[in-house]
């Protein structure tokens, strides 16, 4: 099969398009022959060496997965070849508390896919049966391959972390990427009002194209001031950040009394300078988060089918562009995400 190994991370990363062994499936494996698989800002993180802990030598990359069995190990149970599949993020086992309690993509035992083993920048992935999420066998296996993340993880942010009620106000930023702008569908499905902040023009009428949001073009006038005077300087309840440090200290201005800012991405890799008091007399929480377990894919799934959250692809590469792709999202030229089809 055909492998896009990273050998070398920079700005200008070496990837090499290699042959490699089909995978052959362990007693409670599964093996996948991919259809497609979203490229991820943690993919460019790794790629451009800003991101290195915990990832193996010669990575194959790619996280955001779906495809078809055609293969199985002798003692799998739940999945069948033919059958359609979304990758978990993580390995898990399944029994220790994280797991039991719902959090195994924070498993004690996980290795994340595509970090610390090879991942979906390939022809066919080997999965543990438990981290082979069923779909239906009438999805569309593009869309599907971003129901984990970055659909699920906006579902595991807002429902879980955040605790979103309906009927709150939700302001998104970076709501033209692939986090924000599926962020923005979810919060609203969940019954939120939702502000929408993207500092691109070209992406304002894209944005209300697939969306019910309010969209704020950030620019010359801060967003925190914009989004106050929509609120009637009451703030918003909940601040989706994915983009980080750069845009920290406005969505801690926008925020309402007992305000929760979820922290999902770091863009820049820079740091804020925090006013304690910022956040003691708003009674505020700052929180992160991070994954999906396989009940938020599941939900991610539910939303889709329904109609009530569409998966926004916009441009697809084959493994050969994948250098191309990555120059692309860095330079802010994607909108929602973009994709690779081996």
């Amino acid at each position: 099969m055909k492998v896009l190994v990273l050998k070398e991370p920079g700005d200008e990363p070496e990837l090499v398009l290699a042959d490699a062994p089909d995978p052959v499936p362990g007693p409670r494996d599964v093996v996948v022959q991919v259809a497609a698989c979203g490229f991820c800002r943690h993919d460019v993180a790794v790629m451009a060496g800003v991101l290195r802990r915990g990832v193996k030598p010669d990575v194959v990359l790619g996280h955001e997965v779906s495809g078809t069995v055609v293969d199985v190990g002798a003692d799998v149970e739940k999945v069948k070849p033919g059958d359609f599949v979304v990758a978990a993020l993580t390995t898990f086992c399944g029994e220790c508390e994280r797991c039991t309690s719902g959090r195994e993509y924070r498993c004690f035992q996980a290795q994340g896919l595509g970090h610390a083993i090879d991942g979906g920048f390939a022809q066919f992935v080997n999965l543990p049966e438990r981290g082979a999420v069923p779909i239906p066998r009438d999805a569309d296996l593009l869309g599907a391959s971003i129901l984990a993340c970055p659909i699920g993880v906006a579902v595991q942010a807002l429902e879980d972390v955040a605790a979103l009620r309906k009927g709150e106000t939700v302001l998104v930023v970076g709501s033209g990427g692939g986090v924000g702008l599926h962020a923005v569908q979810v919060a609203g499905a969940m019954g939120a009002r939702v502000l929408a902040v993207t500092t691109s023009a070209d992406k304002v009428a894209r944005i209300e194209e697939h969306t019910s949001a309010e969209v704020i073009l950030a620019g010359e006038l801060d967003f925190a001031e914009i989004a106050m005077a929509l609120t009637e300087d009451v703030g918003v309840d909940v601040i989706i950040n994915p983009v980080g440090s750069a845009v920290f200290e406005s969505c801690l201005r926008s925020m309402a009394q007992f305000g929760r800012m979820v922290l999902l991405g770091e863009i820049t890799g820079g740091h804020v300078s925090l006013n304690p008091v910022e956040v003691l007399f708003r009674d505020a929480a700052i929180l992160g988060s991070t994954g999906a377990s396989v009940r938020h894919i599941a939900e991610a799934a539910e939303l889709v089918g329904k109609e009530e959250v569409t998966p926004v692809i916009s441009n697809t590469y084959a493994l050969s562009e994948a250098a191309e792709a990555y120059r692309e999202i860095r330079a802010g030229r994607t909108f929602g995400r973009v994709v690779l089809i081996p």
